[in-house]
């Protein structure tokens, strides 16, 4: 008998030793776990990297009332928002101020809207006026960035416009870059001496009419002393930019680049859809497809100057049709086309001193256009190039999305059947089921 309670009180000493130790090795550790459609309230990995290279503190400042007319209680929608920022980084502080008790504070801040956010870090601030996980994506992006980052685009000879709202335009891509932490200046070498010194890359987007040879001198002299290159070229001839493909030593054949894929989505055939990528830093673990419409065939001369990589392929079954696309006939002939896949973006590097050169030449000024920016990975594409060309590596990754979650939105008629068959029809069946099972036993 002795023994078995011995054996007992071991049993018992035991699992409380368990217990102890698992409380032990979890006191410092919190679980979570998402029951939302598409992980709603867990972070994208990219906006969990952009936390990770915050060290130090990350304030937010809310200010908000107590109650919305529209959304109820708006510091209860922020703190849960804030929650899985605070679970990724603990040194994430949250504070809610009322603009109605402290407008002075409100006031300094600028604060525009109620529930308008203020994140500080470091010495700098961004505002957030929407909730979702890309705005603030875009906000820590810009305050993670170091130092200022100055684009030029090349204008003054019909160049497709970074700030325009026409379809051929980069304006959409210009106000990406803006949200990202980029800034864009034109740069018109009619009047300017030379490209200035603070620009982290030059874009150049299918000028329109002959660049002067005085202009051009002035881009290839900022090549020549290391300068950064973003280079759209279209199918349209090069208007006096022959000296710097000649400098680059690019490789420009005629023809459009013809993509069987394209027709099986019923798509235009010279809308080029490329899926494989080097193994480069602008295309890490880059998986999406990518569209590059009325595209061209970049290739680079063999040289010693340039470490040349064939950053993207189009094409895999198509070929670049060297005959007029105009009589419709498209059909790929092996004495006169070249076949697929085709190289339709390049960078070349190169170190000058103690600076690295980068440049990128893509056969596409459609890829980044408004008209086609939004079809798959383009502007995550356009937003890596750039960061890579401004030698911020680490913000290179595929850009978060907007999480989706489901909603039910149910009418009057509906709603009203979901009340009357929950809260009476389905009690009263209870109620009637009930009556008659003790009838039957009472009359058994």
């Amino acid at each position: 008998m002795r023994v078995e309670k011995f054996k007992s009180l071991l049993i018992l000493l035991a699992v409380l030793a368990f217990v102890i130790a698992a409380l032990y090795a979890i006191r410092d550790h919190r679980w979570r776990w998402d029951a939302t459609n598409n992980a709603r309230n867990t972070l994208n990995e990219t906006t969990r990297n952009l936390l990770g290279q915050l060290p130090g503190p990350l304030h937010v400042t809310a200010y908000t009332t107590p109650q919305d007319a529209e959304l109820g209680d708006i510091r209860k929608i922020i703190v849960d928002f804030i929650a899985p920022y605070q679970h990724e980084k603990p040194d994430l502080t949250l504070d809610i101020v009322d603009p109605r008790e402290n407008p002075q504070q409100a006031q300094a801040e600028n604060i525009r809207a109620n529930g308008e956010m203020v994140l500080a870090y470091n010495g700098r601030k961004e505002h957030l006026l929407a909730l979702n996980e890309q705005a603030v994506a875009n906000a820590l992006m810009r305050l993670a960035r170091t130092r200022e980052h100055w684009i030029m685009f090349l204008t003054g000879h019909g160049e497709r416009r970074a700030d325009g709202i026409a379809n051929h335009d980069l304006g959409d891509f210009g106000r990406q870059l803006q949200s990202k932490g980029f800034n864009i200046l034109p740069l018109n070498l009619a009047a300017a001496q030379s490209v200035p010194a603070n620009a982290s890359f030059v874009v150049i987007a299918s000028p329109q009419i002959d660049v002067p040879p005085a202009e051009v001198e002035k881009i290839k002299h900022y090549l020549e002393h290391g300068g950064n290159l973003l280079w759209l070229i279209d199918q349209e001839p090069l208007h006096g930019l022959q000296p710097l493909s000649e400098y680059l030593s690019l490789l420009l054949t005629p023809g459009t680049i013809v993509d069987p894929a394209a027709t099986d989505l019923r798509s235009a055939a010279t809308m080029a859809i490329a899926s494989a990528y080097a193994n480069h830093a602008i295309t890490q673990d880059f998986n999406l497809n990518t569209l590059f419409p009325f595209s061209r065939r970049i290739a680079v001369n063999d040289n010693q100057e340039w470490h040349v990589t064939p950053l993207v392929e189009v094409a895999q079954r198509g070929w670049v049709e060297t005959d007029a696309l105009e009589n419709g006939k498209i059909a790929f002939d092996k004495q006169r086309d070249t076949p697929g896949p085709v190289t339709v973006a390049v960078t070349l590097e190169r170190n000058i001193g103690d600076k690295e050169q980068r440049i990128v030449v893509v056969g596409s000024g459609h890829f980044l256009a408004n008209t086609y920016l939004g079809n798959g990975g383009n502007l995550d594409l356009g937003i890596n190039m750039a960061n890579w060309l401004a030698g911020d590596d680490a913000f290179i990754s595929v850009q978060p999305r907007p999480t989706l979650d489901h909603s039910l939105n149910l009418g009057r008629r509906a709603q009203t059947a979901i009340v009357w068959g929950h809260l009476i029809l389905l009690p009263a069946a209870f109620l009637l089921i009930g009556a008659v099972a003790w009838w039957r036993r009472r009359r058994a």
